[in-house]
């Protein structure tokens, strides 16, 4: 790890005025993923902005039934919230999935947006990393592929998004206010997170200096009727093979609106309209759900080790679907 500047603040607007005075600043508040990558010199700020002070703690109601959820709430916390629970119960079980409780306890909402994948080859800095390392080459593409992505890829990078927070968040239809040197601004969480195209190491559209002041879910029928279904090699602590966000309204025995996102095997949070296109209107049924399930996964790009996950990420989202429905295969 190298030396670094650190300094605290307690308001947004100093946050970012000091951010945005620094060209290499980083704002860190729990930790747990910059503190790991600056310990394997993934990450080498200049400064580090303690922001822990900052009001932005804690989930509040919204008028018309929609919540705000503080950037430094921790998952734990948001995860047990009776609003949340009755709610949002997808983004309450997608939290419980994620890492482990002591992280949960320590990680906060706005970092959790913000983690980076866990691509070995991001990970080792001998090696070539389009994402760490512009224009060196990607080791994935012709490396070891199994955990990496079929959806959003490209010719510069094939690494997964590895949360579980932002998946089911997706398919809520988030919303991520932010504070920059430019004033606020909102942006949907299906457009925060970028597919690498040519300049994988580009994530988010945040811009230097942005701190994430909160995350807003609206009120919805097929919010209240949500579920969060992950697949992985083991039970404890452990990244998606697959993972599947969906909700749906049903109103005699039709789907009236749908929403459906998978985790595991994008490069970002991966949002389906064509699988959402295929559910509503249609009656709940086996059928149904499989040919949602065949629309999610158009376009996947396997490598040579993760054609397992097309098949894997269908069947994940069918039994989500199915479990939401309570239909028994």
């Amino acid at each position: 790890m190298r030396a670094f500047e650190f300094s605290r603040t307690k308001t947004a607007g100093d946050a970012v005025m000091m951010a945005t005075a620094q060209p290499e600043a980083k704002f860190i508040a729990g930790g747990t993923n910059l503190v790991d990558l600056m310990r394997i010199n993934v990450e080498a700020p200049a400064q580090v902005i303690d922001i822990n002070a900052l009001p932005l703690k804690g989930v509040s109601a919204l008028p018309g039934g929609g919540i705000r959820i503080g950037a430094l709430a921790r998952m734990s916390e948001v995860a047990q919230h009776p609003l949340v629970l009755s709610g949002f119960p997808a983004l309450s079980q997608a939290l419980l999935l994620s890492a482990s409780p002591q992280l949960r306890n320590k990680a906060s909402v706005g970092g959790n947006l913000l983690q980076r994948t866990r691509c070995p080859y991001f990970r080792d800095v001998a090696l070539p990393c389009n994402k760490r390392e512009p224009g060196s080459g990607c080791s994935a593409i012709g490396g070891e592929n199994r955990m990496q992505a079929v959806l959003g890829t490209s010719d510069a990078c094939i690494a997964t998004y590895a949360g579980d927070m932002a998946v089911a968040m997706s398919a809520l239809d988030a919303v991520v206010r932010i504070r920059g040197p430019k004033g606020d601004r909102t942006v949907n969480l299906v457009e925060f997170h970028l597919t690498p195209g040519t300049t994988p190491d580009v994530e988010t559209v945040l811009q230097h200096g942005e701190l994430i002041l909160a995350v807003d879910l609206p009120a919805a029928p097929h919010a209240v009727s949500s579920l969060y279904l992950k697949v992985r090699d083991r039970a404890s602590y452990e990244f998606a093979l697959t993972s599947a966000a969906v909700g749906m309204n049903v109103q005699a025995g039709r789907v009236v609106s749908a929403r459906v996102a998978l985790g595991g095997i994008g490069t970002r949070p991966w949002r389906s309209p064509e699988a959402e296109a295929a559910l509503v209107g249609q009656p709940v049924s086996e059928a149904t759900f499989a040919a949602a399930a065949r629309a999610a996964l158009t376009g996947a790009r396997p490598q040579s080790q993760n054609a397992f996950k097309i098949p894997l990420a269908q069947r994940t989202l069918v039994k989500a679907l199915r479990q939401l429905a309570g239909v028994t295969a």
